[in-house]
């Protein structure tokens, strides 16, 4: 049985365009978002430690926030690192 293509046998598939740079770079969004959780931090703390209020669960989110936005940043930072030194698996164009 053949199959009727309009692509000759020794053409390569067409690569997709590569995507504009405020699409790839989350570098700005996560900065962003790291930053709210740190002033919210500061908040709560000012508020428990200042005016004796409860927060115990908003300061661990807050925390949990800050945190997990340094690992977010760190993995960008690495994932850079491995396009720029040529690593195969690594994103390209960062």
């Amino acid at each position: 049985m053949t199959t009727v293509t309009n692509v000759p046998d020794d053409a390569t598939p067409a690569m997709p365009p590569e995507l504009p740079k405020p699409l790839v770079d989350l570098t700005p969004a996560v900065l962003i978002a790291t930053s709210l959780w740190a002033i919210a931090l500061v908040t709560l703390v000012v508020l428990t430690v200042w005016f004796d209020y409860d927060t115990d669960i908003w300061l661990r989110t807050a925390i949990a926030g800050l945190a997990l936005g340094g690992v977010g940043l760190s993995i960008i930072g690495w994932q850079r690192r491995a396009s720029r030194s040529g690593s195969r698996g690594a994103q390209r164009g960062l």
